[in-house]
């Protein structure tokens, strides 16, 4: 009885021990990490360059409807036969059609507030992208699309990834001296100097496609009509692509 006391006794002190050093620990490390927030400052830096779509791509939707799965599936196939013979006469090949998404569902709507279903749709998104200097086939591609009973969904100028890669490591660069070049005004201001770099953060890199044509959502020959007048009057210009970071430096 008395050693088993004598272990509670000793496990207790052992117990307190590590609490006691656990205390002083938190206390020092909030001590240096206020210590450190006080003298630190937090800058966003932000960028702005201008780039060159090296790319146009051609979004295509077909769409198909069907009693049953299998039937809009069949009907939905011919369609995208016929689009890869259309593609074919006009100089293409069938793996310049890219799948995007492919999807069969049944047809729900609602109809005096209850939900019914007519058949099936299957819907089959393809994209054909072509180099800057081959947009002048954008107008065969739309005209592929229209014989075939294909929609064209959208057009879009866009960078091919070996120039989002450029432009992207180009904007954060800038972004980041833009950051350090605030943080030394700021430190300059207050009679401090920047130190060491506590953390950075990457907030933004802004580069989206640059849309030129989307399908209004009427007949397939009205919407190819529209996007042929697009493609033919298409003419890339420079557009803006944004960076930000977000970077703490230590002042001293």
């Amino acid at each position: 009885m008395k050693k088993e006391n004598n272990a509670i006794v000793i496990t207790s002190i052992i117990a307190g021990v590590i609490l006691v050093i656990a205390i002083l620990y938190l206390t020092v490390f909030s001590s240096i990490i206020s210590s450190s927030a006080k003298n630190s400052i937090t800058v966003e830096g932000i960028s702005t360059i201008k780039a060159m779509p090296d790319a146009i791509s051609v979004y295509i939707t077909i769409e198909t409807k069907g009693a049953t799965s299998s039937e809009a599936t069949v009907a939905n196939t011919q369609i995208y036969e016929d689009l890869v013979e259309e593609m074919t006469i006009a100089g293409f090949e069938e793996s310049d059609l890219t799948t995007e998404s492919f999807s069969v569902y049944e047809n729900v709507y609602w109809e005096d507030g209850k939900e019914k279903t007519d058949g099936y749709i299957a819907s089959h998104s393809l994209k054909v992208e072509l180099t800057s200097e081959k947009m002048t086939e954008v107008s065969s591609v739309v005209n592929a699309g229209a014989n075939a009973g294909a929609e064209i969904s959208y057009i879009n100028f866009e960078l091919s990834q070996a120039s989002q890669n450029k432009y992207k490591a180009e904007a954060l660069k800038l972004a980041s001296e833009d950051a350090r070049i605030k943080a030394g005004a700021i430190a300059s201001g207050l009679d401090m100097e920047v130190g060491k770099i506590l953390s950075v953060q990457t907030s933004n890199f802004g580069y989206y496609p640059w849309n030129v044509y989307t399908a209004k959502g009427g007949s397939i020959s009205e919407d190819s009509v529209a996007a042929q007048a697009t493609a033919i009057t298409i003419n890339p210009s420079e557009e803006e692509i944004t960076a930000s970071v977000t970077a703490t430096f230590r002042l001293k």
